[in-house]
């Protein structure tokens, strides 16, 4: 398998077992670029590589993460990029598409994860050095327009009219759709449907992550100003 340079892994298991020593052989950076932080979904296999990384990475290590704004949606995940960075790893936001996830190892290997199926993930790992040099291009070229979380934060809060924001109060006051509708004297569709804008606005998969990020922008407090965002 060492000499093989394209071959396929199904499920975070398999992926361990017959690629774990790439992870083992890392000496000098790690990039990761990826939507969110579900990487390896299963607790045990991230435990497995996060020591073999640990044991085999020299002291001028260098890993680098690169994540779409969902990363930012809830407070658990908030809380862990601030460990990792804590940590030394470096973090930073894109707003462009990426992929379920992509890894390069030492500029030398490269891991590309499909999406989670009932079977587990596909896994392609490669070292050909002209795909992996490719990617690594593209993975640059994304990193230098990234920001820091911080930095996004500040600048990409989203719009919002009065409208907006009283639909945001309706959400967290646990009526239900036909109630809030009638409150604001909206249809129900068209509440639904303003409520589904607001979503894509505040980047949230679901009304719960809609909530989160409210929160940490401070949008829920009535005196909070409307921004324009900045990209």
């Amino acid at each position: 398998m060492r000499n093989e340079q394209v071959f396929s892994l199904r499920g975070d298991a398999e992926l361990i077992a017959r690629a774990g020593h790439l992870f083992e052989s890392a000496q000098t950076e790690f990039l990761c670029a990826a939507r969110d932080l579900k990487t390896f979904s299963q607790p045990q296999a991230r435990a497995a590589i996060r020591e073999r990384m640990r044991a085999a990475r020299s002291p001028d290590f260098i890993a680098r993460k690169l994540l779409s704004p969902v990363a930012l949606a809830d407070e658990e995940a908030r809380a862990h990029l601030r460990l990792v960075r804590n940590q030394g790893a470096l973090v930073r936001i894109s707003g462009s598409l990426l992929p379920h996830e992509t890894i390069i190892i030492d500029r030398r290997v490269m891991i590309l994860a499909g999406a989670e199926t009932p079977s587990g993930r596909e896994y392609t790992v490669t070292t050909s050095q002209i795909l992996v040099d490719g990617v690594q291009s593209l993975f640059q070229a994304i990193w230098d327009t990234a920001l820091d979380p911080d930095t996004y934060l500040r600048n990409n809060i989203p719009h919002l009219d009065a409208d907006g924001r009283m639909i945001l109060k309706t959400l967290g006051s646990g009526l239900t759709d036909e109630s809030a509708a009638k409150q604001l004297g909206l249809s129900l569709r068209t509440y639904r449907r303003r409520v589904a804008e607001l979503m894509v606005k505040l980047e949230a998969d679901s009304r719960y992550q809609a909530g989160l990020r409210v929160g940490e922008l401070g949008l829920h407090r009535p005196d909070q100003p409307s921004v324009v965002p900045t990209t």
